[in-house]
């Protein structure tokens, strides 16, 4: 064994020598890297001794000799979503999804592609979709899992009754070996006869051939493996697919050996490219029959019905996780097809090249259904309307982290399959089992293809927890070999099963395992652990047991989560926040911009739960790790509401920052940022010196150089006068029933007084009364920088302000979206519990004006004939708070309000200027790769006549610096609009 400080040594010397990036523990950053990389989506925790990011291959092969030299392992990772512990251990994390992410060669007539490991699925289709072909397998994590994480662990997916495994698809990988050399294989380098370039591979193939055709390991392969029927079968190496390669004979005919990648979960080479063959496009329709039943075994009773009309998925979804979705900020919208209170819903899916024929194929099952009487209620969905239904199936993982308490949802034996016919009596066993113990469960997934997740609740802070993990494990193992099934059928056996293998498959068929490990890797340097050799399935958990649980002491209030640890254990690790630009969407915008693990949101709660779970630390908060983290959040809010955990980063973060600072003292930028409103009421008694100041290039450099601003960021002007003082010199007219209370935030009433006079004369002109308070600024700057003592001082006097004056009759409302949406989100948690019923009450009846307007609008307040009827295109980019606490609807109605004017959603998720993020020079970069994701290429593609329309103040900046376009907020659109 390598000393620590020896080790330290070899690894430092590797690093210089590397050309991508590569951490291992000699920094708060770099430990804070390696605690990112500590955990995936499972159940486990494991230190690697260091994180490599090659470039390219050289890279690898480097590592792999390294790695021999020093008989380290080689973890490779992808978006590290496996459920089984794959891509946690104590070696080098060697992470391919930042360099290895391009599509190398589409050839459509024989219906391929060749790509690198890190291409996301979901983006590759969309990279295809034009050529009219797909990739078929469809994990629920499609958006984000990575084609070389797909063939490691065989990915499956709700089609896989029609569009089958990642093994099925899998023509080619070029691999680096266990020497360090690089080898092609495929059909004909498979070959017996064809003597390839390289020696080793040679060496493979003979051996594994020679292995395939002892007819006691034929017998022991037959006899062990699971019966055919099982479509999903995923339970160590796949030696049953090359057996039953046709034809097997002495000249090794299509001896493919590459499908023994797929499912071998990294233990035998590592991948650099994949040639995969292809689908065409499916059917253009879409029926989506949600059967309602009364029970679990109802509804796997009406999938046998179902899979005999051959439908293209059938996946159930219980009550557990249904009700997750009642409350849920984004999924409750998705609940419209529900009627009643269902205990499970099967989903069945039919395509066809018209609705008609779909719509049929679902009438005939409902009729068989009735038949037999198996469910009570069949509404069918179409086409677009089926999204939100999946999305529900999709988010199944992710919801069920909103349970309370400490008992949560284990993935243990969500991943053991059968044939389907097996299934109703399979799953009433294990019933039978988890009631034994006492334990509840949710279930949910591949009813079509004989594999429920089953996710028990289990306490895995308790021993007594631990232990009946394991019992249930080792049972599940015995009743899969009493079907016949796979102990795991696309999730994989990583450290969760693979200690388990042996009692399924049995003592001859493991030994064959570990023939083909010593095969590839004699050595062992291929994520050892894994599959073979497999540590007890109860160690290195991320839970420490029976550990006395910390009181953290907070300034916001986490009493909905349990606290602030509980709310950062919510994260599931399944890595939603990881998804590129490509598939839309807001979180992670630093993710999609660096591609770096390190900046996501399922890192931060990682990081923030290893070291707020630490009781014997005094000052948990207290750690550079966590800053170094948090460094480049953006606070865009987006994981509040697309985590289907809603595992909010933004307010964790507001909460370590001013935590951190009481111990570290507050930086003076920090300072300056926060107190911007101080600063402008100065500026705004000589606003001509400031923007002159500010107006001039070299000076305002200057400025920027001084603030730690970037050189590049233009400072926006002040106004000749406050919005204030404007106001003050306007006629008052008596109060009425049309009284609206307008918020003047510290943006609005200083820097866009212009566009707050046009939103009060919007208003006047159409019948509203509008009166601004006597309150304070919003707090949104304080906020934004962690200070939270003073935005609860703040937050404190606007609700004893502002809640006696506002009702639903006279509501609240602000132009700025940071600053409005404040009030209705984090004073809530501020108030503290005396001003509690107050500030629910402000937050009830605080509107952004989108919002007010179209409410108006619906209620025939506002008509069209009170706009203009001239034609306009608009490119709207939405607000991050206003996707997350509000809804981009309400801004596209009311710009498309009058008669002639055509609104376009950009498809953008952060603007990347975030306040002050964009300023700071540190984070420049970051926030202009944010903007040019989507937003920037977007807006200077557009036509010189299309109307740019941004709400938020930092959002109109980024795109007046980063494309020189000046966009418009909707107010001033619809004021422009009006026919005076």
């Amino acid at each position: 064994m390598h000393t620590f400080s020896k080790m330290n040594t070899q690894l430092q010397q590797f690093k210089n020598k590397f050309s991508g990036n590569f951490f291992f523990d000699n920094t708060a950053v770099h430990q804070g890297q390696l605690m990112a990389y500590a955990t995936d989506a499972s159940i486990y925790q494991e230190k690697p001794l260091a994180v490599a990011i090659p470039k390219n291959e050289d890279d690898i092969i480097a590592l792999v000799g390294f790695a021999n030299k020093n008989k380290i392992t080689l973890i490779p990772r992808a978006a590290g979503t496996s459920l089984a512990g794959q891509v946690v251990g104590n070696g080098i994390v060697v992470d391919i999804s930042t360099h290895f992410n391009k599509v190398l060669q589409v050839n459509v007539a024989e219906q391929w592609v060749r790509v690198q490991p890190g291409v996301i699925r979901d983006d590759l289709n969309k990279y295809l979709q034009p050529y009219g072909l797909m990739f078929g397998p469809e994990t629920s994590t499609a958006n984000r899992a990575m084609i070389g994480g797909m063939v490691g662990n065989n990915a499956c997916g709700l089609h896989s009754i029609v569009w089958g495994s990642t093994r099925e698809h899998l023509l080619e990988a070029k691999v680096i070996l266990s020497d360090g050399s690089i080898a092609f294989i495929n059909d004909k380098t498979c070959n017996l006869n064809v003597a390839t370039h390289n020696i080793f591979f040679d060496k493979i193939k003979n051996a594994l051939y020679k292995l395939l055709q002892n007819s006691e390991n034929k017998k022991a392969i037959n006899q062990s493996f699971p019966k055919q029927t099982v479509v999903r079968r995923n339970t160590g190496y796949a030696l049953d697919a090359l057996l039953n390669l046709a034809p097997f004979n002495a000249d090794g005919n299509n001896f493919n050996i590459c499908k023994l990648l797929a499912g071998s979960e990294g233990t035998l080479a590592i991948i650099t490219e994949i040639k995969v063959q292809l689908l065409p496009l499916p059917p253009m329709h879409t029926s989506l029959l949600c059967i309602h039943c009364n029970s679990i075994k109802e509804s796997l009773l009406a999938n046998a019905v179902a899979i005999q009309c051959k439908p293209t998925a059938s996946e159930l979804v219980d009550k557990c996780i249904m009700d997750f979705t009642i409350n849920h900020p984004t999924y409750k919208k998705n609940r419209f097809f529900i009627e009643g209170d269902p205990k499970a819903i099967l989903m069945v899916e039919f395509m066809a090249a018209s609705k008609a024929e779909v719509a049929s194929k679902a009438n005939e099952l409902v009729a068989l259904l009735k038949q037999k009487k198996y469910g009570y209620a069949y509404p069918v969905l179409f086409d677009t309307e089926t999204i939100a239904a999946w999305d529900i199936r999709k988010a199944g993982l992710g919801l069920l982290r909103n349970a309370t308490g400490s008992a949560q949802p284990i993935n243990l034996i969500e991943d053991c399959a059968v044939a389907p016919e097996d299934l109703p009596a399979y799953i009433d066993d294990v019933q039978k089992m988890l009631t034994k113990y006492k334990v509840d469960a949710a279930y949910y997934a591949h009813a079509g293809a004989g594999e429920l997740h089953v996710e028990p609740m289990i306490n895995l802070k308790l021993k007594e927890g631990v232990v009946m993990c394991r019992n249930i494990l080792k049972e599940t193992a015995a009743l899969i070999k009493k079907y016949n099934g796979s102990l795991s059928g696309e999730h994989g056996d990583g450290r969760l099963r693979g200690e388990f293998i042996v009692d399924v498959m049995g003592e001859e068929v493991m030994q064959l395992f570990k023939e083909v490990k010593n095969i590839f890797d004699p050595n062992n340097i291929f994520n050892a652990g894994k599959i073979v050799n497999t540590p007890a399935m109860d160690t290195h958990l991320r839970m420490q047991q029976n550990e006395k649980v910390p009181v953290i002491n907070t300034y916001f209030n986490f009493d909905v989560t349990g606290g602030i640890l509980k709310l950062a254990e919510k994260c599931s690790g399944s890595g939603d926040c990881r998804r590129s630009a490509v598939s839309t969407g807001l979180m992670c915008p630093s993710y999609m911009a660096t591609r770096n693990e390190f900046d996501t949101t399922r890192a931060r709660a990682n990081i923030l739960r290893q070291f707020l779970s630490n009781t014997d630390d005094a000052t948990p908060f207290n750690h550079n790790e966590i800053k170094a983290v948090m460094d480049v959040c953006l606070s865009c809010k987006g994981c509040k509401v697309e985590c289907p955990s809603g595992v909010d980063i933004t307010k964790m973060k507001a909460e370590f920052l001013q935590q951190y600072y009481n111990k570290n003292g507050v930086p003076l930028r920090t300072k300056l940022i926060a107190n911007f409103s101080t600063q402008m009421k100065w500026a705004s008694k000589i606003p001509a010196l400031y923007n002159a100041i500010m107006g001039n290039l070299f000076l305002q450099k200057k400025v920027n150089s001084l603030l730690g601003f970037h050189p590049n960021r233009t400072m926006p002007l002040i106004a000749k006068q406050t919005l204030l003082q404007w106001y003050a010199t306007q006629n008052s007219t008596p109060i009425s029933s049309n009284t609206v209370y307008f918020f003047n935030d510290e943006f609005t009433n200083y820097i866009d007084v212009g566009i707050g006079k046009k939103a009060i004369l919007l208003l006047r002109h159409l019948g509203y009364h509008v009166i601004i308070p006597n309150h304070k600024e919003s707090g949104r700057t304080f906020l934004s920088k962690g200070l939270l003592k003073k935005a609860t001082e703040i937050a404190v006097q606007n609700i004893n302000i502002l809640s006696p004056l506002v009702s639903t009759q006279m509501p609240l409302i602000g132009i700025e979206p940071s600053a409005i949406l404040t009030l209705r989100d984090e004073y809530v948690d501020l108030a503290g519990a005396a001003l509690h019923q107050q500030a629910a009450h402000l937050a009830s009846c605080t509107f952004t004006i989108e919002e007010f307007l179209y409410n108006q609008i619906k209620s025939g307040n506002i008509t069209q004939q009170q706009f203009t009827a001239k034609h306009q295109f608009i490119a709207l980019h939405t607000h991050c708070y206003q996707k997350v606490l509000s809804a981009c609807l309400y801004t596209e109605f009311i710009l498309s309000f009058p008669k002639n004017y055509s609104v376009t959603q950009i498809p953008s998720g952060c603007c990347g200027m975030a306040g002050s993020f964009g300023y700071e020079k540190e984070h420049y970069l970051v926030a202009q790769k944010v903007g040019e994701l989507v937003l920037f290429p977007y807006v200077r593609n557009v036509d010189a006549d299309v109307i740019v329309a941004a709400a938020g103040t930092s959002c109109r900046h980024q795109l007046k610096d980063g494309v020189n376009k000046k966009a418009l907020h909707p107010v001033e659109i619809l004021f422009d609009a009006l026919l005076k």
